[in-house]
């Protein structure tokens, strides 16, 4: 018989003898399901929050903040700099002139859906020209708020996330009463986690004067950002740094990193508790078939199809376990939506994103169990002398 037609005689003997250690075999199937599972609920969870900001930011969106702030929070711009701003080389314009939104970035409470707890969440003030610069903006319930007003709209990821921002609440930070007219959208992206008001009418009850924190401004087509820079430089009134704003969404999103290395890791040490199981298994597999193993190298049949027999049944094993573990990841956790803290000390709402790369990423970690898994006992299986397999099994 050729190697090809043995194997396959020996993975056959294995599948059908499987009901001997079905208990045995079903706790390696789930040990690695549950690995799989864990590590793509943190993966999902880190790539959904990463699609959350960089969907924010554009390229061809001027984003300034004082030198040296590492977000709006710690940053500040005044009126006069905003407006050397506006003349710099490569901002666009329409027919209301150029398109510049100087922005203000204050953190205000709410509470929690999930928890009943208290977090920050970012009340941005914003004016005309900033809507026209967020991509896919649409008012979804009510309207927008009225200018010099205390009226708010808030995003759709705080409407899932936290309490009392429905349309019609009013709601109070501190000393101030604002009334929610309006819910909208911004394609899923980290502007849905925040309120939005009037500029002019934050500036004043929260005692800003005429200043703002940062300034976006659309750039035309042929614009670069060294000439702004050469600009910023040359001009002593300002002291403002400038990058596209998909860069500095990216920048932010590179500081919770940690929670698909947190995932890695807590499903390497996991994958070591499933490895031990699933090395037990194996190797009560190969012991509870010695006598069959035997007889066919007994027979004829070579070392290598009892090696690769073996293998089969660990990795097939560990295949269903990481099927397993990724469906039950997809449907327990796919677009689940969530809240972390964000670089600016603020919650972040998005959801969950399982994709097809990180589904192989699960299934190849089942498999690396498998195979690891497999290795020893199959090479026990090939072995072991035929005359000591016989005697082991009477």
């Amino acid at each position: 018989m050729s190697l090809l037609a043995q194997s396959s005689a020996v993975i056959g003997m294995n599948i059908k003898s499987l009901p001997r250690r079905l208990w045995m075999s079903l706790a390696m199937v789930l040990a690695s399901a549950v690995v799989v599972a864990v590590l793509l609920a943190f993966l999902a969870m880190a790539k959904g929050f990463e699609a959350t900001l960089q969907s924010a930011g554009q390229e061809d969106v001027a984003f300034f903040i004082r030198t040296g702030s590492a977000a709006e929070l710690n940053s500040s711009v005044m009126k006069e700099q905003v407006d050397l701003l506006r003349e710099a080389p490569g901002i666009a314009s329409d027919e209301n002139g150029k398109l510049v939104s100087p922005e203000l970035y204050v953190i205000v409470d709410g509470t929690k859906r999930s928890s009943g707890t208290d977090a920050n969440i970012p009340l941005r003030g914003i004016e005309q020209q900033g809507l026209a610069l967020r991509n896919n903006f649409k008012i979804v319930q009510g309207r927008l708020f009225t200018p010099g007003t205390d009226e708010l709209i808030v995003g759709e990821g705080i409407l899932r996330q936290f309490e009392g921002f429905e349309l019609g609440k009013e709601v109070r930070f501190g000393k101030n009463r604002w009334t929610v007219v309006g819910v909208f959208s911004t394609g899923g992206n980290v502007f849905e986690s925040e309120l939005w008001a009037d500029a002019k009418v934050i500036q004043t009850l929260y005692n800003r004067g005429s200043s703002y924190q940062s300034v976006r401004a659309k750039l035309t087509a042929d614009a670069r950002l060294e000439d702004i820079q050469a600009y910023i430089k040359n001009e002593p009134r300002l002291n403002q740094e400038v990058q596209t704003e998909a860069n500095y969404f990216a920048v932010q999103g590179e500081g919770l990193s940690y929670m698909a290395i947190f995932g890695r890791v807590i499903s390497a040490v996991m994958a070591l508790g499933a490895l031990a199981g699933a090395l037990n298994t194996m190797y009560t597999s190969v012991s509870d078939r010695a006598k069959e193993i035997a007889t066919l190298r007994a027979i004829g049949f070579s070392n290598l199809s009892a090696f690769i027999g073996t293998m089969a049944e660990a990795l097939v094993l560990a295949l269903f376990g990481g099927v397993l573990g990724a469906l039950a990841a997809f449907l327990l956790f796919d677009g689940l939506s969530a809240s972390t803290l964000g670089g600016s000390f603020t919650q972040v709402v998005f959801s969950f994103e399982m994709t097809g790369q990180l589904v192989m990423q699960g299934i190849w970690l089942a498999l690396f169990i498998g195979f690891i898994s497999g290795f020893f006992p199959a090479w026990r299986a090939t072995s072991v002398p035929v005359a000591v397999a016989f005697q082991s099994r009477g």
